[in-house]
């Protein structure tokens, strides 16, 4: 059996160096994108003469319509590759955690296929998001107020 030592040496043999600054720039530019996409619809629904919570909602929809039908056709994959953490702007991020099973295990049914499996990336990615917001707040209470 190998030491913690032993296959640390072996991992880092093995594995590339991470090009940082390229992966930190693609995300930002990507991230960037996406976000101005977002701006771009929030600015088309209000011109439409939508109200401001009207005008967030049909944003919200139409960003989780676009992320959930390029995961789908496989496009957000390849674009996830390429930016990397930039496609993890909330909302496109969530809407293709949702999607991805769901397309994966559609051959096994609609309800224990698509609907069971709907939540298995995107179950812990509420847990720890709800987590680590009642955390900040309790550290906002304690400290802020």
């Amino acid at each position: 059996m190998l030491s913690k030592k032993e296959y640390a040496k072996i991992v880092k043999k093995h594995s590339g160096k991470s090009p940082i600054v390229k992966d930190t720039l693609r995300a930002f530019c990507v991230g960037g994108l996406i976000c101005t996409i977002g701006q771009f619809f929030r600015n088309f629904y209000s011109a439409q003469g939508l109200n401001k919570e009207l005008t967030g909602t049909a944003t919200g929809i139409t960003l989780i319509f676009i992320a959930s039908m390029l995961t789908a056709i496989g496009v957000f994959d390849r674009i996830g590759k390429f930016a990397g953490a930039g496609t993890l702007v909330p909302i496109t991020g969530f809407s293709n955690a949702v999607t991805s099973p769901a397309m994966e295990f559609k051959a096994e049914g609609f309800v224990p296929g698509a609907a069971a499996k709907i939540f298995t990336v995107a179950g812990p990615v509420i847990v720890y998001g709800t987590t680590s917001s009642v955390i900040a707040g309790l550290i906002y209470l304690i400290f802020i107020k």
